[in-house]
């Protein structure tokens, strides 16, 4: 490995939290795998900081969202961009990883086009849904990507691209480490009560187009499971909001927070309602039967029928190429086909068992039960400085 005595140095950015915590387990593995005989510098978060990353400004000035929010700091964070390339200019890093955040991280990547630095990038885009001639440009100033699914690399090694499967980190994060039973003790639910699980998302938009579909789904529901309960795990950013409109919903409902209060909370439901989004590996990976929902906004909706060239929204949909979980969206998410979709797995135990075990196939192939992709992915990265050494 190239470096010094206290081994090679590894220059990370990260622009979300998302990212901080792909980072932060990067860095562990990083560290175990090089014997701790390796260095850091760059950009992170909490977790990254945490694993001893001295962070260059703090990561939250890059965690901006919507166009109106980013308009009045692109000069800002144009200005991150340069001290960011520069500061990996003059370090000399054995290898440049960027984390996600393409709009900040590929900024970043170009400016060290010349350098003869290693530039890989962590979450390959999915240029398989949508604008796929970019994996062409990306190819331009990448030398290698880490993909999170196992059908990616060949959209960008077709590019000339090297790119390694490195397996979803959502496989590490415990989704199956729940406790049901204690979950219900805790919250006064008996043992034989239906209980259906709600995730309405965790940005405001979407939480206040999908909750009243929700209510008006449970109150059909109630009228057919008796001593049906529902609970809803939240994030911080919206738990006020949805705590306050569950205080009117038809059903005895448990709102809770916490990553582990939200496992539990999956090992004691029958069955979820949730948002489409990463949050449906996680129900896999529990072993929860669902039903998958969204509702964007008018104009989104407008743009992504025109752009998304992939025929299912819900990831264990598209690793296995067939509709295993039922996907209501946009004009579909109403209040009587959320409840006939839900109604149909709490009443067939067949159907939920089906369904999650060839959910549990998919979450497989991503790495579920393998060697963790921190792991896979700090052993690809370790290999590439190997290769660049002199």
């Amino acid at each position: 490995m190239s470096g010094d005595s206290a081994g090679p140095l590894i220059f990370l950015v990260a622009g979300e939290p998302s990212g901080d915590m792909l980072g932060g387990r990067l860095m562990a593995a990083l560290k175990t795998r090089a014997g701790g005989r390796i260095r850091f510098a760059g950009v992170g978060g909490a977790r990254m900081i945490a694993e001893g990353l001295n962070s260059l400004f703090p990561m939250r000035e890059l965690s901006v969202m919507g166009y109106l929010e980013v308009v009045p700091k692109i000069p800002h964070l144009l200005a991150r961009i340069r001290e960011t390339a520069s500061a990996a200019r003059a370090r000399r890093p054995a290898a440049l990883v960027t984390i996600d955040s393409p709009d900040f991280s590929f900024r970043v990547a170009r400016r060290l086009a010349d350098e003869g630095i290693p530039r890989i990038h962590y979450v390959a885009p999915q240029v398989w849904a949508h604008r796929p001639g970019r994996a062409a440009t990306i190819a331009r100033f990448l030398d290698h990507l880490l993909a999170l699914l196992p059908f990616e690399p060949p959209y960008f090694e077709a590019v000339g691209l090297p790119c390694s499967f490195v397996g979803h980190a959502v496989v590490e994060e415990g989704a199956d480490g729940g406790d049901g039973r204690g979950f219900r003790a805790r919250h006064g639910i008996a043992p034989d009560a239906p209980l259906v699980c709600l995730l309405p998302g965790s940005r405001h938009g979407e939480v206040s187009r999908l909750l009243p579909v929700m209510e008006a789904a449970l109150a059909r529901l109630a009228g057919r499971f008796r001593g049906l309960q529902a609970v809803v795990p939240v994030v911080d950013t919206v738990a006020s909001a949805v705590t306050e409109h569950a205080r009117r919903w038809p059903v005895e409902t448990h709102v809770v927070a916490g990553q582990q209060e939200k496992y539990d909370a999956f090992a004691a439901a029958d069955v979820a309602l949730a948002a489409s989004g990463t949050v449906a590996l996680e129900l896999a990976i529990a072993g929860v039967p669902m039903v998958i929902t969204y509702i964007w906004n008018p104009l989104t909706a407008w743009a992504a029928r025109r752009m998304i060239r992939v025929p299912y929204a819900c990831l264990v949909n598209l690793l296995l190429d067939r509709p295993v979980v039922p996907e209501l969206l946009q004009e579909n998410c109403r209040p009587d086909t959320l409840a006939e979709a839900v109604a149909a797995l709490l009443s067939d135990g067949a159907a939920r068992a089906a369904q999650t075990a060839d959910a549990r196939r998919a979450v497989e192939g991503l790495g579920l039960g393998g060697p963790p992709p921190s792991q896979r992915a700090a052993d690809v990265i370790l290999g590439i400085i190997d290769e660049a050494s002199p």
